[in-house]
């Protein structure tokens, strides 16, 4: 080992996947909705904040807008078991 180093020529080390990081960000959902996306990500084992990700970058790349003609509807119940 020597002594001393010169670290006078080191570059900044810049991972690539860092441009890459998601946002943390707080959002209000329907229990419903979250609810829906859990048992989504069970059946297909991809984690649910991930999915809802995919469904919200789809929209996002595909240029799609909230229409004022939207009807909300109430969700259907769900069987047990």
């Amino acid at each position: 080992m020597k002594k001393e180093y010169d670290f006078s020529k080191l570059k900044r080390a810049e991972p690539k996947y860092l441009k890459r990081l998601k946002a943390a960000v707080t959002i209000r959902l329907d229990p419903h909705v979250i609810d829906y996306f859990k048992q989504l990500a069970s059946k297909t084992d991809i984690p649910y904040q991930s999915l809802i990700n995919y469904v919200l970058r789809d929209y996002a790349v595909h240029g799609l807008e909230p229409s004022a003609n939207w009807k909300t509807e109430t969700p259907k119940k769900q069987k047990a078991g």
